[in-house]
């Protein structure tokens, strides 16, 4: 367990393009082991919040803090591991060929760690002999499980998911909510997702986004008590219409 309470701090985040603003005075800070969702109609902000978040966008105004660095300088400490919504694994490589070459950058030549990070892969990925074959002939489901464990066997501080279960059939999904709700407490997760109940079933709270301005904050439950609705899908509808 990470002892520092707060782990991601936004102060004012403001990102604007050609003249476009993107987002608009952005706030929240995220707890240590906390898994924090942040979910928003499309194109509401949401995949830029991550990307300057993980260090990939670096032009922003406002105060963004990972641990009580920049973005940028968390990623180069290797605090960071952040897997985009259209990430795929290496085609031409075999599931456990792909986790070996992830593995061996992030244990900086320390053989036990890449032994470590490699271990807890294949468990993550949970892919069984399929992990000897080649990606390409992996389904949709199998090559996210890959990602996932790619993303989150290195054990990073901070894991960032664009969509983690985007498109995927029903077996696929629950495995990676469970893999997800099983390092809570140990390492800090911020996730996107457009399925509102998986959310609501998965995070400590949530910053819900439209058009590019955080509309609500608070743990699910609080959200949709507010709200006077069922779940957290009858709540983004309401608060949504309502903006």
């Amino acid at each position: 367990m990470i002892n520092e309470p707060t782990a991601v701090s936004v102060t004012s985040l403001t990102r604007t393009v050609n003249r476009k603003t993107i987002l608009n005075n952005i706030n929240f800070t995220v707890d240590m082991g906390e898994v924090y969702g942040i979910i928003g109609p499309n194109g509401a902000g949401k995949t830029t919040t991550l990307r300057v978040l993980s260090g990939i966008i670096i032009k922003y105004d406002g105060k963004v803090e990972i641990f009580g660095e920049t973005p940028v300088k968390a990623k180069q400490r290797g605090y960071i591991s952040y897997m985009p919504e259209d990430a795929f694994p290496y085609d031409r490589l075999t599931g456990i060929e792909n986790l070996q070459f992830y593995a061996r950058i992030y244990s900086k030549g320390d053989k036990k760690l890449e032994e470590d990070f490699l271990e807890k892969g294949i468990k993550i990925a949970s892919l069984g002999d399929r992990i000897y074959d080649k990606a390409m002939n992996f389904s949709r489901g199998m090559k996210r499980r890959l990602i996932i464990a790619r993303t989150l066997m290195v054990e990073p501080k901070l894991a960032i998911l664009d969509e983690p279960t985007s498109a995927l059939d029903v077996e696929s999904a629950v495995r990676i909510r469970n893999v997800i709700r099983e390092i809570r407490g140990q390492t800090t997760v911020i996730l996107s997702s457009h399925n509102m109940l998986e959310v609501e079933y998965m995070c400590d709270r949530v910053l819900m986004i439209n058009k590019g301005e955080g509309i609500k904050i608070g743990k699910p439950r609080e959200i949709v008590e507010a709200t006077g609705t069922n779940n957290l899908e009858e709540s983004f509808i309401k608060l949504v219409g309502e903006d």
